[in-house]
């Protein structure tokens, strides 16, 4: 039996969910005693191969066809795949690229959808863990089927790192060109786009805590101290004080910084879904029973004017 997961990248830059996706994969082909095979399509597939020639990947496939994500390229290219490979689990990310052509495949090769899982089971059947009600119930789901395709969300499998020997090999796809129905005409970033947080080694996120735009400053100021990228919680970009594009949770971007300082977060679970994956995760908070202490590796009780100036101090 056999697993397909398929990468994900943008302009240029191979996402952390594909190194995501080889972890989740290996697990579901160790409990299929199968193989685990990785589809790179689009783009500089030869350097994304090399990037992903990972341990526990058997073969890599790569489609060479145009450089940037095309839905009616990557439908047909996992059709063909499926027909070469006749995988048990089609395995795709749970981002933007992945929401959009993973519907399609699944209703092109008639198999039932299983989207944004946070978790993997395989006996006699998969389990898959999802979340709903914003985050609050977890919720299990089994499928009764031979084969399904699968979404995960980023940041819910720690990326596999360490390289391995898969095979690597060039697949043939002859595109039929009346069924690409759409074309990539340019990238827009969204205001101050110059900054991903996602990409981000060291993040220091601000929340409700800062109390007014102006004090923003001062956690700024910490950031460059720390030569880390200002992120924050929704309350601060549905206030207008940051970006939208600064925002981490369920309703903005998840991250998986090294280090992930909380300043003035409470912790609700929206937030929580979308930095919980961080290495090391550092929370400064006034209330001692506030939930990001619960997942916080470090936590400082204490008001953050006094503390966040006192950790400037020490860092400049």
């Amino acid at each position: 039996m056999t697993v397909l997961a398929v990468a994900d990248h943008r302009r240029g830059q191979l996402r952390d969910v594909s190194y995501e996706l080889v972890t989740a994969g290996r697990e579901l082909a160790d409990a299929l005693d199968g193989d685990l095979h990785v589809a790179v399509i689009s783009g500089n597939v030869d350097a994304f191969a090399e990037d992903l020639s990972l341990d526990g990947v058997d073969a890599i496939h790569t489609v060479d066809h145009g450089e940037e994500f095309n839905h009616d390229v990557y439908l047909q290219a996992v059709e063909a795949l499926d027909a070469e490979i006749d995988p048990t689990v089609v395995l795709m990310p749970n981002s933007v690229n992945g929401l959009d052509y993973a519907p399609a495949v699944a209703s092109a090769l008639d198999l039932p959808l299983v989207s944004d899982a946070v978790a993997l089971e395989w006996d006699d059947g998969l389990t898959a863990t999802r979340e709903m009600y914003a985050s609050k119930v977890e919720t299990t789901v089994d499928v009764d089927a031979d084969r399904v395709a699968v979404t995960i969300r980023g940041g819910e499998w720690g990326p596999t790192e360490e390289h391995g020997d898969p095979t690597i090999e060039p697949f043939d796809l002859a595109v039929d060109e009346s069924r690409v129905r759409s074309r990539v005409t340019g990238f827009e970033e969204v205001a101050g786009g110059d900054v991903d947080i996602s990409d981000a080694d060291v993040l220091v996120s601000v929340g409700r805590g800062i109390e007014e735009e102006e004090n923003i400053a001062l956690v700024e100021e910490l950031a460059d101290a720390l030569g880390a990228t200002l992120s924050s919680s929704r309350p601060i970009v549905d206030n207008g004080w940051l970006p939208k594009n600064r925002q981490v949770g369920q309703s903005g971007k998840v991250v998986t910084p090294e280090v992930y300082l909380a300043i003035g977060i409470s912790g609700a679970v929206q937030h929580v879904a979308g930095m919980k994956g961080s290495e090391t995760i550092v929370a400064i908070n006034t209330d001692p029973n506030a939930p990001i202490f619960d997942i916080a590796d470090y936590g400082i009780v204490g008001d953050l004017f006094d503390v966040v100036p006192a950790l400037i101090e020490q860092f400049e």
